[in-house]
């Protein structure tokens, strides 16, 4: 895998240089100031991963991501907390706030590796043959799989594809969020973003802005935020707090 840095502060894209190098063996191809430079770059290159600064001269960093290849995976890097939901919209990776820790981005480039992989055209792409109202029934390799849906923990989308996360696999089908949530029961699977549904019973914590499903983060969308909490915690409960 390959990837570049973008971000307009230079003290910035020498210390991000320096921390990929130290947690993983991913290829920095070059490193930009600004996002019309990177764009040009990305007319004769192909890129698998993009460090993405918000906050820059010209073009923002949401609007950049905007104009990316579907195939361009996006790793946020900001001082500023305030965007992340909105790159949740953008099909980002993650999300890293400033000053990132290490161990923060190495287990967001090991995301990132897995989505590409996922992603490749080498991957088969599952398809959902059927439903019933206790499991899906999925086509892989021209076999044909039975998912409960008590196994499932919560749904991801990506691009064109969802994957779908068990206890101990993960499926990328060939299907958009909406679609596959209208397959499975809402009574269990809840929307809480523009890009998850949620098993409500994997559901271990959660606070204003995120979800936990064991180690797992999921933002919280403020669209789904009132029915969300309405659902836990009942009419009188201020989500805003």
């Amino acid at each position: 895998m390959n990837c570049i840095i973008v971000d307009d502060e230079p003290l910035a894209r020498i210390e991000m240089e320096a921390l990929i190098k130290e947690v993983s063996d991913i290829t920095i191809l070059d490193k930009f100031a600004n996002a019309p430079s990177a764009l040009k770059f990305l007319e004769d290159n192909e890129v698998d991963l993009i460090f993405l600064d918000i906050e820059m001269p010209m073009v923002s960093g949401l609007e950049f991501a905007a104009q990316l290849p579907k195939n361009t995976l996006i790793i946020f890097t900001t001082a500023y907390p305030q965007y992340a939901l909105k790159s949740y919209e953008l099909d980002a990776i993650d999300y890293l706030l400033k000053p990132i820790e290490k161990s923060r981005l190495e287990k967001a480039i090991d995301k990132a590796k897995l989505y590409g992989k996922l992603l490749s055209e080498e991957t088969e792409k599952n398809i959902i043959e059927s439903n019933t109202a206790d499991f899906l029934i999925i086509k892989s390799d021209r076999r044909f799989h039975k998912i409960n849906f008590v196994d499932i923990k919560y749904i991801e989308g990506l691009k064109d594809y969802v994957i779908i996360f068990t206890g101990n696999q993960k499926l990328i089908t060939a299907m958009n969020l909406k679609t596959i949530h209208q397959k499975i029961p809402e009574h269990i699977f809840l929307r809480v973003s523009k890009s998850y549904v949620v098993n409500i019973n994997c559901i271990n914590s959660f606070d204003h802005h995120t979800i936990y499903v064991g180690e797992n983060e999921i933002p919280l969308g403020d669209v789904y935020k009132k029915d969300f909490f309405k659902l836990y915690l009942g009419e009188h409960l201020n989500s805003e707090e």
